[in-house]
């Protein structure tokens, strides 16, 4: 089994998001600690993200999912845009391990902006290694990423080139989007044989979380269009393959298909049904 869940937000506050998640049939979720455009953190409140993790608890939730802004560019040409990014990632880790460790956070590992990937992986790495600490609580996860622009992360490889310069790869996983691996050129149809070219350049055992949609877009375009599921190019039948994929039990799988509540419960609603 799998866990299934969606973004919900925390501006209600932190038992808020376990309690929608509850209403839509959902176990998991993804929430952002500050808006997805960067800017200042909410404030966390101890008795609210205590009811939360009661929530889980009780309820026996999968990990979480959190996820760093979209803004946050750890390989920017500008090195203000680079330190910026670095102190959003050093905080909201530094509040995931206060207030729910144990749980992942996952994030884009950034756009190269022309300077090219053989200057961006040394980048992204050595931010990695001034914020990554021992007895660190929290499992940093970085995105496959579909390759528009100057995007890193749109290959395997990129991914395993950046894991490769860390002190401590051993804190690093990666969170496997279907969209964007199926948009980065990757046939979702020939499941098994992506999944193994995962396993040989990755290994499968930090492959620990999946972001599960469908595409706008033929495989390979490099556009990142998300679709709700059955809708895209992707299909209904391959992306129950991934959900009943036996390599990928276990983990948190989490809709970013353009839904509001409703939709996001009829797809829940449907993934379960996968396992009926």
């Amino acid at each position: 089994m799998i866990n299934i869940g969606c973004h919900v937000s925390v501006s209600k506050g932190y038992e808020a998001m376990g309690k929608t998640t509850l209403d839509l049939g959902g176990d998991t979720f993804a929430f952002f600690l500050r808006s997805p455009r960067g800017g200042k953190a909410r404030d966390i409140q101890e008795e609210d993200v205590a009811a939360l993790r009661n929530i889980l608890e009780e309820h026996h939730f999968g990990k979480l999912v959190a996820h760093g802004p979209y803004t946050m560019n750890l390989c920017a040409a500008n090195p203000t845009t680079r330190q910026n990014g670095e102190a959003m990632l050093h905080d909201d880790l530094a509040k995931m391990d206060r207030y729910l460790p144990g749980n992942y956070y996952n994030f884009h590992p950034g756009s190269h902006v022309g300077q090219g990937p053989e200057a961006a992986i040394p980048m992204i790495a050595e931010s990695l290694n001034k914020i990554l600490h021992d007895g660190m609580k929290t499992t940093v996860l970085l995105e496959t990423m579909a390759g528009k622009g100057s995007e890193m992360g749109r290959s395997f490889e990129e991914l395993r080139a950046i894991i490769d310069l860390l002190d401590r790869p051993e804190q690093v996983g990666v969170c496997f989007d279907t969209c964007h691996t199926w948009d980065g050129g990757y046939d979702l149809a020939r499941l098994d044989d992506v999944l193994n070219e995962f396993d040989h350049v990755l290994g499968l055992d930090r492959l620990l979380a999946v972001h599960l949609n469908d595409s706008k877009n033929v495989c390979g375009a490099h556009k990142d269009r998300h679709e709700k599921l059955g809708q895209g190019a992707i299909g209904l039948d391959i992306l129950k393959s991934v959900c009943l994929h036996p390599a990928l039990q276990g983990r948190p799988f989490i809709l970013e298909t353009p839904n509001e509540l409703p939709g996001y419960q009829a797809e829940i609603a449907t993934v379960r049904s996968f396992f009926a």
